[in-house]
């Protein structure tokens, strides 16, 4: 970063911090309507019709393509950091279906009026470096003039058929993982408005950096029935679309999920992005929640927003022990207690617990 750069703070040119910016999930809705594809195309395996990660689609009757597109307006200040860690993101809808990368291309958007075109180079420099972390070429791409930035991939993967996993097919009984903590929302919205201590810092970036890799070998695993990677939804969010999705019910153990350091606190003290409310207008209907005097805590980081967010699994029980040697091989072994399971149909999708019955 040049001396003429480094005072500029990348997340002052958007109203809105990574995931935080995506459209609420009421309005993607209507977005969305009714005009489902998939009965069009028999290999169109997963299309948009259950919000899944990515599209699938059948190359022959082992392999399938992963598709997706994924990109946001500044996380961090840092455009080097900002760019690594939007295509962290994007890559890690191919890791969530159980896939693996191979190839990627840049998407853009740059005011070239007032940032300079070096940044934008950082930021490209920073997604080429997570592109090379995960194997892969950042191929190409594509940048327009936008009033505010913005950065991601699209990215093409390959899965097999049998090891595919989607968010629509967890079973009754099964345990539910988090391969990371929550809390990031709250973690860069203290940092915008200068309350994150500076020695936090560096730890908040690797957590948004850190690639979810494992998940290609999650969908190798047997026993692991469905997947999604929680993002901009928050995992009230995406625990509800799986409970949904799979015709049942998620029963969350609040004192089992982990959560970053720092921000039990700030959530405790309102300090959260404006999309923490957006989620829980969307999804409040269909949860219920504790009573206690940690009840705004627990409401605020269910509903956080978070950017390149963990991998949340469901698994059959009989595959805990193999789960968590897995993620003890990988230096997970933070994930390896579960936060929950899926209980048969309810009244509601999501219930949380301060502990399990």
């Amino acid at each position: 970063m040049s001396d003429k750069t480094a005072d500029i703070k990348l997340t002052h040119f958007a109203k809105a911090a990574g995931c935080s910016c995506k459209i609420p999930p009421a309005q993607l809705r209507e977005i969305l309507g009714e005009g489902i594809t998939e009965n069009l195309f028999p290999e169109l395996l997963v299309g948009y019709a259950g919000s899944d990660d990515a599209a699938v689609y059948a190359l022959d009757e082992q392999t399938a393509l992963i598709a997706t597109t994924d990109f946001f307006t500044p996380v961090v200040d840092e455009a080097y950091a900002f760019g690594k860690i939007a295509a962290a993101n994007a890559l890690s809808d191919v890791y969530a279906m159980g896939g693996r990368p191979l190839l990627a291309l840049a998407v853009l958007g740059w005011p070239v009026d007032s940032l300079p075109a070096g940044l934008a180079k950082e930021v490209l420099d920073g997604g080429r470096a997570a592109c090379a972390e995960a194997g892969i070429p950042l191929a190409g791409g594509h940048s327009i003039v936008s009033a505010e930035p913005f950065f991601g991939l699209c990215v093409n993967g390959v899965v097999l058929k049998n090891e595919l996993k989607r968010n629509d097919s967890a079973e009754e009984g099964d345990l539910l993982f988090l391969t990371k903590p929550i809390g990031a929302g709250v973690l860069t919205t203290a940092r915008k408005r200068g309350l994150l201590a500076d020695e936090a810092y560096p730890q908040l970036l690797d957590h948004l950096c850190t690639l979810n890799r494992i998940g290609t070998k999650l969908g190798a695993l047997p026993g692991i029935h469905s997947m999604t990677d929680v993002t901009g939804f928050g995992l009230l969010g995406h625990a509800t679309e799986m409970a949904l999705g799979s015709g049942l019910c998620a029963e969350l153990e609040y004192a089992a999920i982990p959560v970053l350091e720092g921000a039990r606190e700030l959530a405790a003290r309102q300090i959260v992005p404006d999309a923490t409310y957006r989620n829980w207008n969307a999804y409040s209907a269909t949860t219920a929640l504790p009573s206690g005097p940690n009840m705004l805590e627990i409401f605020n980081l269910l509903s956080d927003p978070q950017t390149n967010g963990g991998l949340l699994i469901a698994a059959r029980q009989s595959a805990t022990l193999a789960l968590q040697e897995l993620f003890k091989t990988e230096g997970l072994d933070a994930c390896t207690r579960p936060i929950g399971r899926f209980l048969p149909k309810g009244e509601q999708a999501v219930v949380v617990r301060n502990e399990l019955s």
